[in-house]
C-alpha cells in the first residue's frame, strides 16, 4: 500500500510537470528543464513499483525526501508565479505520503522539512508574494493532520485492539497483495498459522486477564524478532497468521522455531507453507492448515512444514533410507551412582551429498509429512537393537537402548506389532528398549497413542517422558501417565550446580518420582559438577556431553564404556 501511494503520487506530479511544459505559452528556455524533471520523477515512480515492495519501512524517508527535493527544484526552474505556485501545491502529496508512513514525530519532520523548503523557495523565485508562500504552509499541514486521523480510523477496522496486531481483515488484504506481488516479481511466500497450546487452561486456571497477557507477550516477541516486510496478525482468540515474503518454506520454518525458542513458557503449535505458483490464498492457508494439524496430532509444541507437491528433500530422504545413507549414532546415559554407562540414546543422522548434515528436525520433520516415518523408525530400531543386542555394560547387563518415537507412529494401530516383530528379528531383549516420548505427545487428544504404550509396556518394554518439564508439564499426572523413566529437561539442569533453588527443586521432583516407582534421567549433562549434583539429589541417570557426545555404533563398540556380544544373536 505504501509503495502504490507513492508511485501515484510520483505518476501525477510528473504528468503535471509534463502538461505545463507543453502548454504553448511556456517559455522555451524552461520548457526542456521541466520536461526532464518530470521524466525523473516518472523514472521514480516507475522504480517504487518495481522494488519498492522489497523496501524496508525506513528506505520510504529516502523516497519522500527525494520528493520534496525535486519539488523544490519544480518551484525553483518555474517561468512565473502561477507555475511556481502550482508546484508548491504538489507538497500536499508529500504531507499525504509523510502522515500515512510514518509515526507522527517523523510526519511533522518531513512536513517541517518539505514545507519549509517551499517557502523558501517561493521567496527566491522572487514572483511569488512573501504572504501568499507563508499562506500555503498551514493548508499543506492542515490537509496532511487530516489525511493522518483519517488513516487511523481506516486502519483500526483492519488492527486487534489488544495486541495492535493486523486481524484477520488485515492478514487477508495483506495476504492478497503478496500474492500480486508475487505473481509479478516471482518472489517466494510462505504462510504459518500458529496456535497457543492449553491456552483455554490459562484463561480458566488464572483468569482472562492473564490470557491477555500472553497473546501481548506472544505479540512483542514475535513482532521484535520478525524481519522487515513480514505480516503478523491475531486471527481471534489465541490464533496467529504470519506471511513471510522472501522466505522459503524450510527458512521460513527454521524462522519460527528460533522464535518459538524465546519464549518457552508459552507452547505454540505451527504450520508452515511455502506458496506454489498459481496457488489461491484460501488454497495456500489450507496447507498450511493442514501442517498445523500434524503439528497438534504430532503432540503439540511442534512447528511442521507442509511439504507441497514436490518436496526434493522428502524423494532425497527415500533414497537415503533405500541406500542405507541416514546413519544411527548413540549418546551414553550413565548411572549417576558411579558414572557408569548403563544404556545409550539412538539417534538418526542424515548427511545429504548436496546439502551436507541436515538437522534431525528438518528430516524427522520430512519423514511425519511424507510418511515415511515408519521407515525411518524402523531403520533406528532396526539398526540399534541389531547391533547393540548382547553387548553388556562394564557390570555384565545387556545395555539399554532408548529410541525416539512419532506421535504418527503411536497413533497408528498396527505400531505395537511392527515394534515387536523388529525385537523378534534382531533378538534384542524387550525389557532392554526404551520408548522416549514427549508429555505434549501422552497429553494430547490421542487415546490410540496412550493405548499403544500401555500394551508394549505390557510386553516387556519401558516408556520415558522426554522433554519434562517444559511447556504445560502437570506434576498431578506423574502418577497416571503410561511412563517408567521421566527425563527432566536439559533446561532444569542448566543452573543446578549454581541455583540453590534449582537444586532443591528438581531434588524435590526427583523424590516424588522415586516415591512413585519412577527413575529419573537428567538430560544436557555438560560438567562435573552437575554431575556431583544430581547424584547427591537422587537423579537415577545422566545424560549429556559430559558423559559423551553421539557417536557412531561402530565407535562406541571400541571403546572401554561397553564389553561386547558374547554370543551371537539373531540379526
Amino acid at each position: 500500500m505504501m509503495t502504490r501511494t507513492l508511485a501515484t503520487f510520483y505518476v501525477f506530479a510528473a504528468v503535471a510537470g509534463l502538461l505545463a511544459a507543453l502548454d504553448p505559452g511556456f517559455p522555451e528556455r524552461f520548457r526542456w528543464a521541466m520536461v526532464a524533471l518530470s521524466a525523473s520523477v516518472l523514472t521514480c515512480a516507475g522504480i517504487a513499483v518495481r522494488w519498492g515492495p522489497r523496501w524496508p519501512r525506513n528506505a520510504f524517508h529516502l523516497a519522500v525526501g527525494s520528493a520534496s527535493a525535486l519539488i523544490v527544484v519544480a518551484i525553483l526552474v518555474s517561468p512565473d508565479p502561477a507555475t511556481a505556485v502550482g508546484a508548491a501545491t504538489l507538497m500536499s502529496f508529500i504531507a499525504v505520503d509523510a502522515c500515512f508512513f510514518f509515526s507522527l514525530p517523523l510526519a511533522w519532520a518531513h512536513m517541517v522539512f518539505a514545507v519549509g523548503g517551499m517557502v523558501t523557495a517561493l521567496v527566491l523565485q522572487g514572483d511569488v508574494p512573501t504572504f501568499i508562500a507563508v499562506a500555503l504552509a498551514p493548508i499543506i499541514i492542515a490537509l496532511g493532520t487530516v489525511t493522518r486521523g483519517l488513516v487511523i480510523r481506516a486502519s483500526s477496522a483492519s488492527r486487534d485492539p489488544l495486541t495492535g496486531l493486523a486481524n484477520r481483515r488485515g492478514f487477508d488484504d495483506s495476504l492478497q497483495e503478496l500474492l500480486t506481488t508475487t505473481a509479478r516479481t516471482g518472489e517466494r511466500l510462505s504462510a504459518v498459522l500458529l496456535d497457543l497450546d492449553h491456552f483455554k487452561q490459562v484463561n480458566d486456571a488464572r483468569g482472562h486477564e492473564a490470557g491477555d497477557q500472553v497473546l501481548c507477550r506472544v505479540a512483542d516477541v514475535w513482532q521484535h524478532e520478525l524481519p522487515a516486510g513480514a505480516v503478523f496478525a491475531r486471527q481471534g482468540g489465541d490464533e496467529f497468521a504470519l506471511l513471510l515474503p522472501g522466505l522459503r518454506g524450510a527458512e521460513g520454518l527454521a524462522l519460527v522455531r528460533r522464535i518459538v525458542a524465546l519464549h518457552p513458557e508459552i507452547s505454540m503449535s505451527c504450520g508452515v507453507a511455502e506458496h506454489q505458483a498459481g496457488e489461491t490464498a484460501a488454497q495456500l492457508m489450507r496447507r498450511a492448515d493442514r501442517a498445523l494439524y500434524d503439528a497438534k496430532a504430532a503432540g503439540r509444541g511442534r512447528c511442521e512444514l507442509d511439504g507441497g507437491v514436490a518436496c526434493q528433500l522428502a524423494l532425497d530422504l527415500v533414497a537415503a533410507l533405500t541406500a542405507g545413507d541416514v546413519h544411527v549414532h548413540v549418546q551414553p546415559i550413565a548411572d549417576t551412582a558411579d558414572g557408569t554407562v548403563v544404556g545409550v540414546e539412538a539417534l538418526a543422522r542424515w548427511t545429504h551429498p548436496e546439502l551436507g548434515a541436515v538437522p534431525p528436525e528438518e528430516f524427522i520433520a520430512v519423514a511425519e509429512q511424507n510418511g515415511l516415518v515408519a521407515a525411518l523408525d524402523a531403520h533406528v530400531v532396526r539398526t540399534a537393537c541389531a547391533q547393540l543386542a548382547g553387548v553388556r555394560t562394564a557390570r555384565g547387563e545387556q545395555l539399554t537402548v532408548g529410541v525416539n518415537v512419532s506421535g504418527r507412529e503411536l497413533t497408528d494401530p498396527h505400531y505395537p506389532a511392527r515394534l515387536q516383530a523388529l525385537l523378534r528379528e534382531t533378538g534384542f531383549p524387550a525389557e532392554h528398549l526404551v520408548l522416549e516420548v514427549t508429555e505434549t505427545l501422552v497429553e494430547a487428544d490421542s487415546s490410540t497413542a496412550v493405548e499403544a504404550l500401555h500394551l508394549l509396556r505390557a510386553t516387556g518394554l519401558k516408556v520415558a517422558i522426554d522433554d519434562f518439564g517444559t511447556g504445560y508439564s502437570s506434576l498431578s499426572r506423574l502418577d497416571t501417565l503410561p511412563a517408567d523413566v521421566i527425563k527432566l529437561d536439559r533446561s532444569l539442569v542448566a543452573t543446578i550446580d549454581s541455583s540453590p533453588r534449582r537444586r532443591q527443586m528438581v531434588g524435590s521432583l526427583a523424590a516424588m518420582c522415586r516415591a512413585l516407582g519412577l527413575d529419573v534421567t537428567a538430560e544436557g549433562v555438560e560438567t562435573a559438577g552437575q554431575a556431583q549434583v544430581l547424584a547427591a539429589i537422587g537423579c537415577t541417570f545422566s545424560q549429556g556431553w559430559f558423559h559423551g557426545r553421539p557417536v557412531p555404533i561402530a565407535e562406541l563398540l571400541a571403546s572401554s564404556a561397553v564389553l561386547p556380544a558374547t554370543g551371537a544373536p539373531a540379526r
